[in-house]
């Protein structure tokens, strides 16, 4: 299988879960402004929708949705106890701390990232975004992770867009739960190692 991924974007959730998984994945890196992948291929054709990530199956189908990607490498290696059993309450808790990161975390953070944001534009999405930091600290309150005291792919996911608010410049010095989760998830070793392997990290 071929991940296609950009550096530090929401493709590094899926690099973690493989890695977390002991899945191996060929990487291909990809220049999001210019669509072209370091192999020199228009990115469009694998991924109509243009951004990462894009996981190329061995039988040469594309998946896509980091949340979907990372459902599917869990439920490959179900041994890993990153994805809870499907049908069981603990899958849907699951299922429901993905969709709180994917809607109201990754889409309010990321956001920030588009250039014609005014400062005013900024300061009122910042005031979302501690709306929904208000919440994510209740969540945590008591818990090693999102889900209670088992990382799963969720953490993945969830600690990747949290990572953005270093070059985003957002303080979350006042949410303490947050802050300590952080740098809980990034003393994991696997996360280290993708984090690396991206360049992230020296």
């Amino acid at each position: 299988m071929k991940l296609y991924y950009s550096p530090g974007a929401c493709s590094l959730a899926p690099h973690i879960v493989a890695r977390e998984a002991g899945i191996g994945l060929e990487l291909e890196k990809v220049d999001i402004p210019n669509k072209r992948t370091a192999g020199g291929d228009d990115y469009w054709k694998i991924n109509p929708k243009g951004y990462v990530p894009a996981l190329r199956l061995d039988d040469g189908a594309i998946l896509t949705e980091a949340n979907v990607v990372c459902q599917y490498l869990a439920d490959r290696k179900p041994e890993s106890g990153l994805a809870p059993k499907p049908g069981t309450m603990e899958r849907f808790r699951l299922l429901e701390a993905l969709s709180f990161v994917s809607s109201e975390v990754h889409k309010q953070i990321g956001a920030l990232f588009n250039p014609a944001m005014t400062d005013e534009m900024k300061e009122v999405q910042k005031g979302t975004i501690g709306r929904r930091f208000n919440a994510l600290e209740q969540m945590l309150e008591g818990k090693q992770y999102v889900c209670g005291d088992t990382f799963t792919i969720a953490d993945a996911y969830l600690f990747t867009v949290l990572n953005w608010t270093g070059m985003l410049q957002i303080d979350t010095a006042q949410w303490p739960h947050i802050r300590a989760y952080m740098a809980r998830i990034a003393e994991r070793p696997k996360v280290q190692e993708a984090m690396k392997e991206e360049g992230l990290t020296g």
